[in-house]
């Protein structure tokens, strides 16, 4: 995998493996979700904060809502590009949106947006650490 970053976003590049497809070799919907999962984790990472940074220090983020809009499909051994972007930053909830593409020919697969809440371990809607907030909001755009 190889990323690129500019602040608020970021790209990630890697090729579609087979475990990922159907019986067709066409990629099954629901890995597009792990997909923006690996695009929001690396865009975090080079914010400067990670998952397991974040969690260590009592908070989780929770998906709490997710849309995905289909608009071609990625096959068996295709390389994807996952631009991620970070766009709201509220007390509690981050948004990103996001466009997985080819690489060989740039044609857009899929458009996506997710919502992720600020819980504890205890499930808890709390707010984001202030710490995370500032790296977030303060992170050019």
């Amino acid at each position: 995998m190889s990323a690129i970053s500019s602040s608020r976003s970021s790209e990630i590049e890697f090729r579609v493996r087979y475990a990922e497809t159907d019986q067709m070799g066409v990629v099954y919907h629901a890995n597009y979700l792990v997909w923006c999962e690996i695009g929001r984790t690396d865009l975090m990472r080079q914010l400067g904060s990670s998952y397991a940074d974040i969690e260590r220090g009592g908070v989780s983020l929770a998906v709490i809502d997710a849309s995905l809009r289909y608009h071609a499909a990625a096959r068996y051994d295709d390389m994807i590009r996952v631009r991620t972007a970070l766009t709201a930053v509220r007390s509690r909830l981050v948004t990103f949106e996001y466009t997985i593409e080819s690489v060989e020919t740039g044609q857009k697969l899929v458009s996506a947006r997710t919502t992720l809440a600020s819980i504890n371990g205890d499930g808890k809607l709390v707010a984001l650490p202030d710490d995370l907030r500032k790296i977030m909001e303060n992170a050019p755009a």
